[in-house]
């Protein structure tokens, strides 16, 4: 004959089961969030700590190349625009080494990005082009050219592309 006793141990057991369960569940849980925040903390350290390439001074005083190699991307949305860029600065003998379309097409004035720290390479490209007032330097020795033009929506200001 069963007693009070022995109805209660199986629902004991499936409770601490299902406590032990949790507690695993919980225990795996907090291990991963602790290890995403020590690599989140490890990131941002390295991040803070981390030098930027510094740009010898004889960087800003360098003629301009005799080679200019030039990217040239579209950012208005207007179809064909950095393809006829290309063939304007092929005209003035710069090497156009590609076009194509940028990541968006939401950029309102035309950029002229300075690849190798010579700034009168990009102040060259922008002045046949006819841009005025947005060059920029973001040096990168992983890049094989030396400018890359984007071109914004303000391209019918453009002396390629009037």
């Amino acid at each position: 004959m069963k007693t009070a006793k022995d109805t209660k141990k199986p629902e004991k057991k499936a409770k601490d089961f299902k406590i032990s369960a949790n507690n695993i569940f919980i225990n795996i849980l907090i291990g991963l969030l602790v290890i995403f925040i020590l690599y989140m903390a490890f990131s941002i350290y390295v991040k803070l700590t981390r030098k930027e390439a510094e740009v010898p001074a004889d960087f800003k005083s360098r003629p301009r190349s005799e080679i200019i190699q030039v990217e040239v991307l579209n950012g208005s949305g207007v179809s064909g625009l950095s393809e006829k860029a290309a063939d304007y600065l092929r005209k003035f003998k710069f090497d156009v080494v590609s076009k194509g379309n940028y990541e968006s097409f939401d950029i309102l004035e035309t950029i002229v990005i300075d690849r190798t720290g010579n700034i009168a390479n990009a102040e060259a490209v922008a002045k046949a082009l006819g841009v005025k007032s947005k060059i920029v330097q973001q040096i990168n020795n992983n890049f094989l050219l030396d400018v890359t033009v984007i071109i914004g929506k303000d391209y019918y200001n453009l002396e390629a592309l009037k």
